[in-house]
Order: C-alpha cells, then structure tokens, then sequence
C-alpha cells in the first residue's frame, strides 16, 4: 500500500458496507484509507478458496433482495449463480424440509395430505394449548405453531442459538413464524436470489480497488497516528467498543466454526442442514460445494456452527435487540451524534442486524447523505 500524508475519509472495516462507502467516495473522487485488524479484507462475507471450492469462513451467505436497483449493483461486481436456499431440518433420525410448508407438515402428521388438512392439524394444536398471554418464547411458538413444530423443529435449536432454554427466553424474540400451504421449500420470498460465481472477496477487492487498504490493523491501537492521517471517519467497528463501553457493554452472540475437509464427493447432499435436537452442540453443517454446484470434485469442504456466549474480546456476530440492549445503544447514539467527523454504520456500529442488501442500501445512504 502506499501511504500518503492526508486521507478524506478513514474506513474503519473492510467489510461490506466500508467496502461500498470506499467505492462510491472514491468514485467521487475523494481519497479513503481503510483498515481491518483482521488479515484480509471482506468482513464476515470473506469466502476463501480450499480444494477448489469457495468456503464462507464466517458461515453461509446467501444474498438474496426483492429490491432491483440493489441487485443490478450488487451484480456489476460479479456474475451471480442462481442458487436458492432450501434447507433441511434434522430431528433425530427425522429430515424436514424448511420453511415450514407442505412438505413438512405431511411428513409430521401422516394424515396430512392437502393444505386444508394442515390448516386444519395446526388450529387444532394450537386451541388445544393457547395461552392468552404468552410469558416467554415456548409459549408464544406453541400460540403460533402448536406443540408439534415447536418441540421438533424450533425448541432446541433457538436454545442453542441463544444460550438459554426457550421458556427463559421473552416471547417478542419469536413474533411470527412463516407458515407455508405450498410445497415450496424456497427458504426466501425475495425475487433476486443467488452466490457470487468465484466467491465474495472478488467484489470486495473490486469496491476497494481505488483505496489504500492496511490490514492486520487495530484502530484503537493506532488511533492517533490515523486520525492525524483523515478528515473523517466512517467507523464499523462496536459502537460501544468505540466509546470504550463506558455504559456498560452491550450484548452479542458469538459462533464458533469447526471446518474440515472430507475425502467424499457429496457429505449431505444439501448446503444447509439444521440440527434442531438440543443434545447436538452444534446448530447447523454447511456443505460448502453445494452454494456452487461444484459435485464433480473428489472432495467436499463442510463447517459445524456452535453458537456461543459472547465477552468482550470474542468476534460479535449477531447483536442482541431486546429492550434492555437497545436502550443502551440509544445512550451511545447519543454520544455518537457529539462526534460530527464520525460516521457509525453497519451491524455493529448502528446494532443491528442487516442482511448484504440492506447493508449496501445503509451505505449508499449514508454517502447520499455526507457528500
């Protein structure tokens, strides 16, 4: 990289979002230098090449939007497959096919055949056992779903995913669960759908093509030195990490991947299968190949996710949006407001949890809104 003496904008982030801030000021012809303390650029969407097949480090990323100027953007970096999400739930020695629909239902209940049956089975479970006011997850999901999708399907992975058994969990962390009459087992309703062909970092490296990029950088270690170097700061880092969690530390949970490679051309036959039973440790298995079709090869790449209690110093993955959590952030947005050369954006700078095509559209704001 070639460092020069004075920068418009410090990037805090190689992610997606400091990556499309980075390419929009860039193409307005302002100087941006970005930083990452990790050892490559791409954040949380960076894919790596083993064996041939792009492996999601930090879990599967699937971009899928209904917002079309979004995916004419986001395809001027890469040619994207047409990959649509279908997982499968493991229960036991049990397969279901995800979202809840058609095919689900007539393999938990061998009396249902048609949409009307279904209906029929799920009002009658949930009359059974409603409860007029829901006091934690358990019981708003069997208000929703009744007892049989819940025990199967939702009860133990939702504890392994937060760390705490669902009648301990508030009932608002489950408002609605997806219920498909159709045998229909695409996981989204968005019309754009798919995976880059060659993986995420390319369009990463693309968008930070007109920048200076210095990786394996903390910025809290080396916060004077940069900030003597920019104007501004576009920051995408903890906001409470920023302000050194001097109101306490918000909440996160974090996830561990346990990744190998396997001397087999197909391990599971799906990208994604869930392990909804409790006593599994792990919530799900992603068969990398399967994102690109790439069966021909005499290897297959697969990763364990362990959802994990979250501390500070541990990577933050997914913010915790109860009450509690989010009337902190709203302290520390005050403070950030009394900080007029810098900007908080993405997940963990506005927390919040955004999916790739909200992240872009957030960032193509923020610059509409700065320059």
């Amino acid at each position: 990289m070639v460092v020069i003496d004075m920068y418009d904008y410090l990037i805090v982030g190689a992610g997606l979002y400091g990556a499309v801030c980075a390419y929009e000021l860039n193409k307005k012809g302002f100087k941006c230098l970005v930083i990452d303390k990790r050892n490559h650029i791409g954040g949380n969407i960076y894919t790596e090449k083993v064996e041939g097949i792009n492996v999601h480090k930090y879990g599967a990323h699937i971009f899928h939007t209904d917002n079309k100027f979004i995916w004419d953007y986001i395809n001027q970096f890469a040619e994207f497959n047409n990959y649509i999400n279908q997982p499968v739930a493991r229960y036991k020695n049990e397969l279901y096919n995800l979202p809840f629909n058609m095919n689900t239902f007539t393999k938990l209940w061998p009396d249902v055949f048609t949409p009307l049956d279904a209906q029929r089975k799920i009002e009658e479970e949930k009359y059974k056992y409603r409860i007029a006011e829901p006091k934690n997850l358990e019981e708003q999901a069997i208000n929703l779903v009744g007892p049989t999708i819940y025990e199967k399907l939702i009860k133990g992975y939702t504890a392994k995913q937060w760390g705490r058994p669902c009648k301990e969990l508030p009932p608002f962390i489950i408002k609605r669960l997806p219920v498909r009459f159709t045998f229909d087992n695409n996981y989204f309703n968005d019309r754009y759908q798919g995976i880059p062909v060659g993986g995420y970092t390319q369009i990463i490296e693309k968008m930070l093509s007109g920048a200076d990029v210095k990786l394996n950088c903390d910025f809290f270690a080396n916060k004077n030195e940069l900030l003597s170097k920019c104007k501004r700061v576009i920051f995408t880092g903890q906001i409470d990490e920023y302000f050194n969690y001097c109101f306490g530390a918000l909440e996160y949970r974090s996830v561990r991947f346990e990744t190998e490679v396997l001397n087999c051309s197909n391990y599971q036959g799906n990208a994604v299968v869930n392990y909804t039973e409790y006593e599994i440790p792990f919530t799900r298995i992603i068969e990398h190949k399967h994102f690109e079709f790439k069966t021909n090869l005499s290897k297959t790449i697969i990763s364990r996710e362990y959802p994990s209690a979250w501390s500070i110093g541990d990577e933050p993955y997914y913010p915790v949006n109860d009450d509690k959590n989010n009337i902190l952030y709203q302290r520390y947005l005050e403070l950030a407001k009394k900080e007029p050369n810098v900007i908080f954006g993405g997940r963990l700078g506005q927390y919040k949890y955004y999916d790739m095509d909200d992240v872009i559209l957030s960032a193509l704001e923020t610059i509409k809104n700065i320059v």
